[in-house]
């Protein structure tokens, strides 16, 4: 009987079955693809830690090996002994440097915590001797148990995972009820004839799981698909950023499985909640339900009656009476435009931020840069070579040091940072035996641009001494956009006194200087900069400060050189220098495209998210408004009957989809213009600057289409109603 009864209200009324069909097919799509681009970028993530680091999970290192006792190969015999252990092997480059290394994979690595010490004192080593590749493993979920504070990964996927899952119930939830509510006098008369609660709940659910399944299996693909263009996405907008590699789309049988068994708890839970409502309905009550909306009269539409009159009121009423179910896509509205308007803005200030703090700053000081990797500035000796290509005007060839300790007494403050209040309220660094400890990191150029150098700030050129970025910046009268600096010491002192842990160095200073090189390099603002020759480094500093380990190339071109002109420039100076050196290098033109090319990639692509949630919306107003044509029946006849005409009742359809469109997008705007004067106001930028390039058309059109498409809705929900004979109506109490 219930099957026969299901199938055949499945096959007349087939508006309230797409609704629901429509619902679960978007609700699974979202989950899926959120599903499968959170695999994808764990599974990047991963790529990524590897290629830089390693895929090793624990290391053993050996300060000393004797090998008459022990060689290399009977050490990795006796460590691959250990049940877990896969496989052992020497790090060879890691071994030059600190003795003997063993890379150790594990069987099972979630044991590592606990097997490592255990096979390091079977091998006669103390814990110091054990090194963890956490970052890795921590991608695993596999944390150290003595860490108090783990990363909380998993946790977050769960908790993401749980409010999607929510959230997606709510969302489908609203189409089952509406299809449901439209039933309540018919299961009122099943009930009056013996039909029990749990054999209309069975019978709904049936209904539910036969709707859902092919939608749920249609959105799980769709899903993947979406994610593999977000991927491809992901790809062409970042495919000249360094230092990253290109992302292969991923996906694994038990995630697809994983997915659809959510959906399909999601989809049951959903439809299991209007539904045990319903069946816990008297007889008598499902009986007198009448099918209609409740309009809560008491209440006044002031503002929609003051506009739109009578019919503002009415549409008012309706919208009271179903705020229940449109308060998803009111929500959904509301989520999607404030975070497209707020995400379009943002990027719109960080693009003109960057352009004025970097592009613009840096244009002059560079066109091409390499980074030398793993490189000794004293190893390059090609900046002859790249000084004699013809389209180059200038190279400077730099490597930057850990910064050194400089001890400053109070009396050797400048003047004008005394007037400011001194070196402690500015900087806030503590006082050592009535001295301060400041910062000072150190540069060191080739010795010929260290010349240029002296040059241009005009002093004699020598190679006996340093020069000192004598500038701190004065916080108190600018902010950090527009940077006044004071001189930081008084430039009466010939040499100045660096240490470092044990280690103390005195140096002579050449000059003291507020014009810093011209490098693409942003310094410490309370930091006393400075700036060595080559030699002097290696005489001098070598033994007591450690180098950065990249050195890097500062290339200027011999004219206002275009992208292709810089790309060739670009090209011939790898040919020259990858042959000797591993090397990374980018060019002052193609770093501004593929900078806007990202920023349009990440509008893109958080933008789908915004879309997403504005389908589900959508999605939610289609199915309200495709059912409710058994619940607004009775409603739009009593209206008819008072005198309202078709057109009065299209004007209501227009007014309900103008305010549950309007209202959350005219809320958004009101958000979207505080956040905007507060993130202009934070950033220290002219208002005037971002209003001229404010995203308007964007998010203009984004707002029309939720418009469009929730007026669509209406207008096709409307115009299925007032097909019908509402006349009847209130004479017809035949079974629905």
């Amino acid at each position: 009987m219930w099957k026969d009864y299901s199938r055949s209200y499945l096959k007349n009324n087939r508006a309230s079955s797409i609704s629901i069909m429509a619902a679960a097919l978007v609700a699974t799509m979202f989950l899926s693809f959120l599903c499968s681009i959170a695999y994808n970028f764990w599974a990047y993530d991963v790529e990524q830690i590897i290629l830089e680091e390693g895929d090793w999970q624990g290391r053993i290192v050996y300060e000393t090996l004797d090998s008459d006792t022990l060689s290399k190969d009977q050490l990795l015999s006796l460590v691959c002994q250990f049940a877990n252990v896969e496989k052992a092997v020497i790090n060879e480059d890691l071994s030059k440097k600190e003795g003997t290394v063993v890379d150790v994979y594990f069987n099972n690595a979630r044991t590592i915590y606990r097997d490592m010490p255990f096979i390091a004192a079977q091998l006669g080593q103390n814990k110091d001797s054990i090194r963890y590749h956490s970052l890795l493993l921590s991608r695993y979920f596999i944390h150290d148990p003595e860490d108090a504070t783990p990363p909380m990964l998993l946790a977050l996927y769960a908790v993401i995972l749980i409010i999607v899952s929510v959230s997606l119930i709510l969302i489908i939830r609203g189409s089952f009820a509406l299809s449901m509510n439209a039933r309540i006098h018919q299961f009122g008369i099943f009930a009056s004839i013996g039909a029990s609660p749990r054999q209309i709940r069975t019978c709904l659910l049936q209904e539910a799981a036969v709707l859902s399944i092919l939608p749920m299996l249609l959105g799980s693909m769709f899903g993947i698909l979406l994610s593999f263009c977000v991927i491809k996405a992901v790809n062409f907008f970042a495919a000249d950023v360094s230092g990253r590699h290109d992302a292969a789309f991923q996906y694994h049988p038990s995630l697809f499985a994983a997915t659809v068994f959510i959906s399909f708890l999601t989809v049951i839970f959903s439809a299991w909640i209007p539904a045990r409502k319903l069946s816990r309905m008297t007889p008598l009550e499902a009986i007198r339900n009448t099918g209609g909306l409740s309009l809560n009269k008491a209440k006044h539409s002031r503002i929609l009656s003051y506009i739109f009159g009578i019919k503002g009121e009415l549409a008012g009423n309706a919208l009271k009476a179903q705020k229940k179910a449109l308060r998803i896509s009111s929500l959904s509205f509301l989520l999607s435009f404030l975070g497209f308007s707020i995400m379009i803005c943002f990027t719109t200030l960080t693009q003109i931020s960057t352009r004025y703090t970097y592009f613009e700053r840096y244009q002059d000081a560079w066109d091409i840069m390499v980074t030398l990797k793993d490189t000794e500035i004293s190893d390059f000796v090609l900046t002859e070579e790249l000084q004699h290509i013809s389209k180059v005007q200038d190279v400077t060839v730099y490597q930057k040091a850990e910064p050194m300790t400089f001890l400053l007494p109070e009396g050797l403050q400048s003047d004008e940072l005394s007037l400011l209040g001194g070196l402690e309220p500015v900087a806030k660094t503590p006082k050592t035996n009535g001295q301060f400890q400041i910062s000072a990191p150190i540069v060191v150029l080739d010795d010929t641009s260290f010349l240029n150098f002296c040059s241009q700030i005009g002093i004699t050129p020598s190679l006996d001494g340093a020069i000192i970025l004598n500038q701190i910046w004065d916080s108190i009268n600018s902010n950090f956009r527009y940077k006044k600096y004071v001189p930081y010491v008084k430039e009466d002192s010939l040499s100045t006194t660096l240490y470092k842990n044990d280690k103390t160095v005195e140096i002579p200073v050449l000059s003291y200087t507020q014009t810093a090189p011209l490098l693409r390099e942003e310094y410490d603002n309370y930091a006393l900069v400075h700036f060595l020759p080559l030699t002097m480094w290696k005489k001098t500093f070598a033994e007591v400060c450690e180098a950065e380990s990249d050195s890097y190339i500062r290339i200027l071109s011999n004219k206002a050189a275009s992208l292709t002109d810089l790309n060739s420039l670009e090209q011939e100076i790898m040919q020259l220098v990858s042959v000797q050196h591993k090397i990374e290098s980018e060019n002052r033109i193609q770093e501004k495209l593929s900078n806007d090319r990202l920023m349009q990639g990440m509008v893109m692509i958080l933008g789908s998210f915004c879309v997403l949630l504005a389908i589900i919306g959508i999605t939610n107003v289609f199915s309200n408004t495709l059912g409710f044509l058994r619940q607004r029946k009775r409603e739009f006849a009593r209206y008819m009957s008072i005198g309202l005409t078709p057109k009065d009742m299209r004007k209501m359809f227009y007014i309900e989809a103008f305010v549950t469109a309007g209202k959350p997008l005219f809320i958004t705007l009101l958000l979207t213009i505080l956040f905007v004067q507060f993130a202009v106001t934070a950033s220290y930028l002219d208002p005037m600057v971002f209003w001229s390039e404010a995203p308007i058309l964007p998010i203009l059109i984004f707002a029309a289409a939720i418009i469009l498409f929730v007026a669509l809705a209406y207008y096709i929900g409307g115009k299925r109603l007032l097909q019908c004979d509402l006349n009847e109506i209130l004479c017809n109490d035949a079974l629905l």
